[in-house]
């Protein structure tokens, strides 16, 4: 009689073994799958991408300038040199997206445009000296 007590003792304890093998099998999977989607989120280049127009082109070109002055950085990275060459390429490239577009921009337009290339070349002359 004791070693029936012993041997049904050992079946369930094998019984809740596995099923606690399993439970903790299915946690695992759960958090496998999960750090696989923040890995696919973490792995996704951009998020989606601004209408195509005018502000979105003065922005862009804005950005690279500033990045060239070294008044614009990526969090946790070290500050770098300023590229005066690079950020007066793209300041060059504003100029000329203003001369080509002038009187074909409509005001709200044109100020911005205007104002962009204003605190550009006033960044400019900052870093420069």
């Amino acid at each position: 009689m004791a070693k029936e007590k012993e041997q049904e003792k050992k079946i369930i304890v094998d019984d809740d073994w596995k099923q606690q093998a399993q439970k903790e099998k299915e946690i695992l999977a759960a958090q496998e799958e999960a750090e696989k989607k923040d890995k696919q989120e973490e792995d996704r280049p951009r998020g989606p991408l601004p209408e195509g127009n005018l502000a979105a082109l003065i922005s862009m070109l804005t950005t690279q300038a500033l990045f060239a002055l070294g008044l614009l950085q990526f969090k946790g990275q070290e500050k770098h040199e300023p590229d005066l060459e690079l950020a007066k390429y793209n300041i060059d490239m504003l100029e000329t997206l203003e001369e080509k577009t002038k009187g074909n921009l409509s005001e709200e337009e044109q100020t911005v445009l205007a104002n962009t290339l204003d605190e550009l070349r006033m960044g400019y002359v900052k870093v420069a000296g």
